[in-house]
């Protein structure tokens, strides 16, 4: 499963992957940076956002579908 992290990261708020010691977003707010998760996850056929608060508990957890590709075939 897909899974992205958004939590604090220096003076405002990253995207991270699994495992991931670097973000793969910084925003410079909490929801920019979910905003900018959301984007990643429907990009990547969906998945889970789970949102850190300042103490590092999971406060909020959303599944992402995955977004309309303008390039899929229709027919």
């Amino acid at each position: 499963m897909n899974i992205r992290e958004v939590r604090q990261h220096g003076d405002g708020w990253g995207v991270f992957g699994p495992n991931a010691s670097r973000a793969s977003a910084v925003e410079p707010t909490q929801a920019a940076a979910q905003q900018r998760a959301r984007d990643i996850l429907a990009n990547q056929g969906g998945g889970e956002m789970r949102t850190r608060g300042e103490n590092g508990k999971i406060r909020a957890q959303d599944t992402i579908k995955p977004g309309n590709d303008p390039r899929r075939s229709r027919g």
